[in-house]
């Protein structure tokens, strides 16, 4: 920046520098990097609600949600914002109004998790405060306009696939490995192995208190709700699964490197976090950068200093495949997904050429390429690992052959997916299948399945309470 023109720095080098303090819990300093950016281009909606972050962190909820309100100004459907504004209100203890931004954020972006879980536990603290949450109405004017968007909002979400993180599987089950639950729990791990020792008590599991209450009911009301906040901990805040794989992949590269292993690792991990931060933190052109700098240095690097060079070159082109995507230079991110599947190839490494096929396929999708994106996801549905991944890959082919007008392969498809998401026990998914089973139906004729179907479909959007899918549906 000119002198006396601002701090001394650049906007995304604060951006950047505050996203690292603030992962690594220093928020008062995280929080005067954002106050810097934003005096280097003000009212900027990502350092807004980053800045809120740190707000809320330090128990300054008021601040937090001049953040998050001042992030909506320019454009109220601000995925970002809107989420930051619920949690902001959920940490209040506005339970209510935290409910309607969750509801909002969840009809402009169905496939990000995090919005489901808020109104899943914006609910629960609803009821746990005034018994039920049927008396809450979403404020009319604004939703309705939400609502009357969302077949616009849908079609658009058929063409552009939905790409789940690895680490979302929705309806997991109670974690038991004691390692896991220790992480989750943190001091209440000790309070949980306390309840269950009690539990192999015999004599006092038989007593009762003075109040009547049986001593076992007690203790076993106390367990359950531990293994309860496992499980939202466990969708919340997943453990560090990324860092651990990361670690993985560094011992790996390392293993075999007798002249300083530990630089080279060093900067391998480094790298590999910094072009992940400035991606997620919407700088998909800096993040591309950084991947092709990082890419240049290995590739001059001997096998003999990085063993398992091809895996490590392989996912810098996957990442510099996302970056480009971000950014909209299709053409690019295709050539670059096809460079990470040739080094998967070359390797043999199942996983890195199923995320290789996962991510050319999107990029076919996003191009209108849908026949392409069809043969490319078709060819990873053996590699498919889990009943959900199966669920949402049949449906984006689905989708796909839905463009291309062949109804009867999209509803092949949709039961596919409807089957995989039983089994799974999802009914957000359940929703979206028996939804594009109905649409093949339609394009085939067959008008009595179809409304079957659209009644099914109604039936599970007011299970889980998406008002905006059931006008749609209507």
């Amino acid at each position: 920046a000119a002198a006396g023109s601002g701090p001394a720095g650049t906007f995304l080098g604060f951006m950047a520098e505050g996203t690292l303090l603030f992962r690594r819990g220093e928020y008062d300093k995280a929080l005067g990097c954002f106050d810097n950016a934003l005096k280097l281009r003000a009212a900027d909606k990502h350092c807004l609600v980053a800045r809120s972050k740190c707000y809320l962190k330090l128990g300054d909820t008021e601040n937090s949600l001049k953040d998050a309100e001042a992030s909506l100004q320019s454009d109220k459907t601000f995925s970002k914002g809107l989420y930051q504004k619920a949690e902001t209100l959920y940490t209040m203890g506005d339970f209510e109004f935290a409910l309607v931004f969750y509801h909002r954020g969840n009809r402009l972006r169905p496939e990000l998790q995090k919005f489901r879980l808020g109104i899943e536990k914006s609910q629960e603290a609803i009821i746990n405060c005034i018994g039920s949450p049927s008396s809450v109405k979403l404020e009319s004017k604004e939703d309705l306009c939400f609502i009357s968007r969302q077949a616009e909002v849908k079609k658009a979400n058929q063409k552009l696939p939905i790409k789940l993180p690895k680490e979302c599987t929705r309806k997991q089950k109670t974690v038991r490995n004691p390692k896991t639950e220790r992480q989750l729990l943190g001091e209440l791990y000790a309070d949980k192995a306390y309840l269950e020792k009690l539990l192999k008590d015999k004599d006092l599991m038989e007593s009762s208190t003075k109040q009547g209450i049986k001593v076992a009911d007690l203790v076993l009301s106390g367990i359950s709700y531990l293994d309860a906040r496992s499980e939202f901990w466990q969708q919340q805040k997943p453990i560090y699964a990324r860092v651990r794989e990361r670690k993985l992949r560094q011992q790996r590269w390392i293993r075999d490197k007798k002249q300083k292993p530990a630089e080279v690792g060093r900067y391998i991990v480094k790298s590999m976090e910094d072009i992940d931060m400035l991606l997620s933190g919407d700088a998909p052109e800096e993040s591309c950068k950084k991947a092709e700098r990082v890419l240049k240095t290995i590739q001059g690097w001997s096998d003999d200093e990085v063993p398992n060079k091809n895996e490590l070159i392989g996912n810098l082109y996957s990442c510099i495949g996302n970056a480009q995507l971000e950014m909209g230079h299709l053409e690019a991110a295709l050539q670059s997904h096809k460079m990470d599947l040739e080094c998967a190839r070359q390797s043999n490494l199942p996983d890195a050429v199923s995320r290789a096929l996962d991510n050319i396929g999107r990029v076919y999708a996003r191009m209108g390429k849908f026949q392409q994106a069809v043969d490319t996801w078709e060819e990873k549905i053996p590699m498919a690992k889990s009943s959900l991944e199966k669920t949402w890959l049949f449906h984006e082919i689905g989708q796909c052959y839905l463009e291309l007008n062949k109804a009867e392969a999209a509803q092949n498809y949709g039961q596919k997916s409807l089957q995989s998401a039983d089994e799974e026990g999802d009914v957000e998914w359940q929703l979206h299948a028996t939804v594009l089973v109905a649409q093949a139906q339609v394009k085939l004729k067959n008008y009595q399945p179809a409304i079957m179907n659209f009644e099914k479909a109604l039936e599970k959007a007011k299970l889980i309470h998406d008002e905006a899918a059931q006008k749609a549906i209507i």
